[in-house]
């Protein structure tokens, strides 16, 4: 098989597309971030810790965090339904459960926090686009967490492994392989995998992913950074 392999938007297989994370991006949450990676485009809103409601649901050694992910209907080539989808609510649950590994939950006791995703634009693994998005709305918000959380993707179309999987490749392919990672910790949060992989294939499809989401780590950190360096600019003209 020829090693000049292309992917339909020009990519090598072990190419990530054009990625950009910016916090701090929403003037009324409490803590935002925005994401693209390719053609994703996706917005992350927290608000919170905040008092729970009803009473009959808070934990009283920890609190309660909500999470909502939504495509809005422009997001697709065509229209979807403002409704959400059984595939939104699965997407929501399986985004809480990976950021609640991180988020220490502990320090807010019958509280709530609350992460709102919109997909303004969907182009392939907005699963993990939106926990790397979501992980840094809440570093933004100031939440303890013991990590930050990213996540990449990789898959299989044509017999070869790529990564960072685009909406055509993710209809297309022959496999999809979505994670989440803590980076520090060293500790997978989300791994799913649809279609079928050899054992070869998945440890190179999970390593290229890991691969990935250290970059999209990268650029988290940078997001953060650029935060608190306007602030302090901000400070430094208050002060004169």
């Amino acid at each position: 098989m020829s090693e000049e392999f292309r992917r339909v938007d020009g990519r090598k297989p072990d190419e990530m597309r054009s990625y950009k994370i910016k916090a701090h991006v929403l003037k009324n949450a409490d803590g935002s971030a925005e994401i693209r990676l390719g053609k994703n485009w996706i917005v992350a809103a927290v608000y919170g810790p905040k008092e729970h409601f009803p009473k009959f649901e808070v934990l009283h050694d920890r609190a309660i965090l909500n999470c909502r992910y939504h495509m809005t209907p422009y997001s697709t080539s065509e229209r979807k339904s403002p409704k959400p989808s059984r595939r939104e609510i699965e997407l929501s649950k399986v985004i809480r459960s990976a950021l609640e590994q991180a988020v220490i939950l502990e320090e807010y006791p019958e509280m709530s926090i609350d992460v709102f995703i919109e997909v303004l634009q969907a182009d392939g693994s907005t699963r993990v686009a939106s926990i790397t998005a979501a992980a840094v709305a809440l570093a933004d918000a100031g939440i303890p967490m013991k990590d930050l959380v990213v996540g990449c993707s990789a898959g299989k179309i044509n017999g070869r492994i790529i990564v960072d999987v685009g909406e055509y490749e993710d209809k297309e392919g022959e496999a999809d392989l979505p994670i989440a990672i803590m980076p520090n910790l060293r500790r997978v949060v989300l791994l799913q995998m649809d279609g079928k992989l050899t054992h070869e294939e998945f440890k190179k499809a999970f390593d290229m992913a890991l691969k990935g989401a250290y970059k999209l780590y990268e650029e988290q950190i940078n997001a953060l950074k650029s935060v608190i360096k306007n602030m302090e600019v901000l400070e430094g003209e208050d002060r004169e």
